[in-house]
Order: structure tokens, then C-alpha cells, then sequence
């Protein structure tokens, strides 16, 4: 058994969403713009920054919030619904720059997590899969590699990278500044437009070992409990959140053109059968989010007891995040079909199905891993074991 302090449940939540709702019109304002810019403004990353979304992931022990994994899912959640490519922005931010402040020790997170309370932080974007070369030399590795899919790159001041150690075939991550690496700008793409996903790569840069850590790692060198679950579990919280916030948004607006259409001529929104199928996209939505409430929540019992999460766990986590993301693809075809024409101009709704058809081919939600789910579940492997998102026999 590992030991840990119990879970750390952040009293600031309350005041976090109130700031990011106060956001919420200025992000709807701006995000056709963000759209064409291809990210999200500078002011309004700013804002989002000073309302406390970043801090809410980072320990404690380094001046940030610390929040739980139901705080943060209700976090990138509420942004979401705001604006669905802010919320990805944001998501990935969290993920790379709280993990890596959890995990690096010593020197290197101090250097760069000096001031987290005063707003003086590293922030951190880049990819966590098909890792870059790493050659061991004196001090650390010369990093080689290209990574795809830079999430919230524009807004960063160091790179998250996986790197793979050549000799040994260790996985590690690294944490280097932006400037040593070379952005491809080719975010050329449908939907999260907004989110500056770009490729990135280098070639025999040096990175100190310090500024690494093994990806596989549960054991924190900062914070609390909340950092036992792991860097791709951590990322699972933000996913669920993302789908669950763009699900509402979209029955919401479905809903505003219900009534702005209902009692006109031939109005689809007056039939039985939009009522049913309204009614049951919102049951579908209301379930997945409370399973997903549910399966974090015995997640957090796990954490406060200090014990490890088990199989079953890292799968349902897994599977939720898999069932929200499907469900909401199956809200998003009801919204389209009922919303008629709407549905297919510049605005919300055109947008939001958008982020959500390019959101949902995020590898976290791939059918593989659904896959895998199941051969656990069913009994088919049950002495496996999850190593990120696969299941190792």
C-alpha cells in the first residue's frame, strides 16, 4: 500500500466557476474570431488564467489550488460549455503544465513553478504519445523527435514531450522551453480550430534528466493524493469534463431553437418525436455524466484511503470517459437533425458540432480502447493491467 495524506477537496471551486461564468460572454463573443485566428486570444487566455483555471491543478505544496478529480471535471466542464475550443485550450494546459508540476522534484520544479500564488509559472503544452528518441549523455538525454497535436501551444512557455530512452526503452516525459523546438503551424482542420493544435519537432536537444520524469509514475514529488492516479488517467478528468460541457451547451441551444421556432409553419419542433428524442438525448446526458460522477467518485474514496487505484477502476474511468465522448456524439446527431438549417449556419450550434466531431477522435476515446474495456470486463484477460492505454497482459 502506498502511503499518502488524504484527498485534498479545494474550498475555491465555487468562486473559480463564478469567475468563469463571468467569462462566458466574452468567449462566446469572441470565438469566431479565435476560430480565424486559429486560438484563442490572448486577453481572453489572460482571463481564463486569472480566474484560476491553471492553478486549480497545480499541489498545494507549490501555492496552487490543488482541486479534486470531480472539481476539475466540473472545471474544464463549465469552460466548455462556454466555448468548447477554450475548454480543450485550457484541458490541455491543465494536464501538462499540473502533471509536470507534480512530478518533476527539486530544482527544476522550483525553477519552474516559482510563484504559483503571484501568477509566476511555467505553462506547458505538447503530446504524450508516440514518443521522441532519447540518448543518454552526462547530465540528461539529446532529445529527438516529432510530435503531433500541441494543444494550447500558443500559450505556452515549455514543452511537454514523451520521450522514449534508447538502450533501455524507458518512457519518460520531458519539460523543456518552447524556443528549443521548432512549431510547424499546421493546424489546418475543422472543428477546435480555436485550440492551436500544431506539430512540433527537434533534433539532439539537450535535456537535463532533472527535467524529466518516468510517465508511468503515480508517485508525486509534489502535492497531494489527487496526483496518485497517474499523468493519463489525470487526462481522462479533462476529456469526460469536455464532452459533458459540449453536450449541454449543444441541448441547451437545440432547446433555444425549440422555442423560437415552435407554433410556426411545419415546425419539425412541434412533433411528438422531437419531444421523445429531446427527452432521451437528455437522459443519455444526464446518465453519462452520472456514471462519470459516480466512478470518480469511488476513485476519490480510493485516493483518501492512500490505497492504489485497482484494475477495475482504471478501466471504468477509461470506459466513462468513452461512454460520455459517444454520448454526446449521439446528442450532437439529434441536435443537427432537429435544429434543421440552424444547424448548418456560422453559430453556436454549426460550431460546437464542429469541436465535437474533431474532439471526439481524441486517441483517450479511440475504439481500441473500448476494446480493451471489455476484454477486462468481460473476463477475457483478467489478470491484466493498464500501461497508459493498453492492457498488458
Amino acid at each position: 500500500m502506498a502511503v499518502s495524506d488524504g484527498l485534498h477537496v479545494s474550498p475555491e471551486l465555487p468562486a473559480v466557476l463564478g469567475r468563469i461564468d463571468a467569462l462566458g460572454g466574452a468567449l462566446d463573443a469572441q470565438a469566431d474570431a479565435a476560430e480565424e485566428l486559429g486560438r484563442i486570444g490572448e486577453e481572453t487566455a489572460g482571463a481564463l488564467l486569472d480566474a484560476g483555471v491553471i492553478r486549480a491543478v497545480l499541489p498545494r505544496s507549490l501555492g496552487g489550488y490543488e482541486f479534486a478529480p470531480r472539481q476539475l471535471l466540473e472545471t474544464v466542464e463549465r469552460i466548455s460549455y462556454h466555448d468548447a475550443s477554450a475548454g480543450w485550450t485550457m484541458m490541455a494546459l491543465q494536464l501538462m503544465t499540473g502533471t509536470t508540476a507534480a512530478y518533476l522534484d527539486g530544482v527544476a520544479a522550483a525553477a519552474l513553478f516559482p510563484d504559483v500564488a503571484g501568477g509566476d509559472h511555467a505553462l506547458l503544452a505538447g503530446h504524450g504519445t508516440r514518443p521522441g528518441r532519447a540518448v543518454p549523455v552526462e547530465g540528461g538525454f539529446l532529445v529527438s523527435g516529432r510530435w503531433q497535436f500541441a494543444s494550447g501551444m500558443a500559450h505556452a512557455t515549455h514543452v511537454h514531450s514523451a520521450i522514449q530512452v534508447e538502450g533501455t526503452g524507458e518512457l519518460r516525459v520531458l519539460a523543456m522551453p518552447k524556443s528549443q523546438v521548432e512549431l510547424d503551424g499546421n493546424w489546418d482542420v475543422l472543428g477546435l480550430r480555436a485550440t492551436h493544435s500544431v506539430d512540433y519537432h527537434c533534433a539532439d536537444v539537450y535535456v537535463p534528466a532533472a527535467h524529466t520524469y518516468v510517465a508511468t509514475t503515480t508517485t508525486p514529488a509534489n502535492g497531494g493524493a489527487v496526483y496518485r492516479i497517474g499523468l493519463v488517467n489525470m487526462a481522462a478528468i479533462g476529456h469526460t469534463g469536455w464532452a459533458l460541457g459540449v453536450g449541454r451547451r449543444l441541448l441547451d441551444e437545440l432547446k433555444a431553437v425549440a422555442a423560437a421556432k415552435a407554433g410556426t409553419r411545419n415546425a419539425a419542433v412541434d412533433t411528438a418525436q422531437f419531444h421523445a428524442e429531446y427527452a432521451t438525448a437528455e437522459a443519455g446526458l444526464r446518465a453519462a455524466r452520472a456514471w462519470a460522477t459516480e466512478v470518480w467518485r469511488d476513485i476519490e474514496a480510493t485516493l483518501e484511503t492512500g490505497e492504489l487505484l485497482s484494475t477495475e477502476q482504471d478501466t471504468l474511468l477509461r470506459l466513462a470517459l468513452n461512454h460520455a465522448t459517444r454520448t454526446v456524439q449521439d446528442v450532437g446527431r439529434a441536435v443537427h437533425r432537429w435544429a434543421g438549417t440552424t444547424a448548418i449556419r456560422r453559430g453556436p450550434i454549426d460550431r460546437f458540432l464542429r469541436d465535437l466531431g474533431t474532439g471526439a477522435q481524441h486517441i483517450t476515446s479511440s475504439p481500441v480502447v473500448l476494446q480493451n474495456c471489455g476484454k477486462w470486463l468481460s473476463g477475457a484477460q483478467p489478470r491484466a493491467r493498464w500501461e497508459f492505454l493498453d492492457l498488458v497482459p
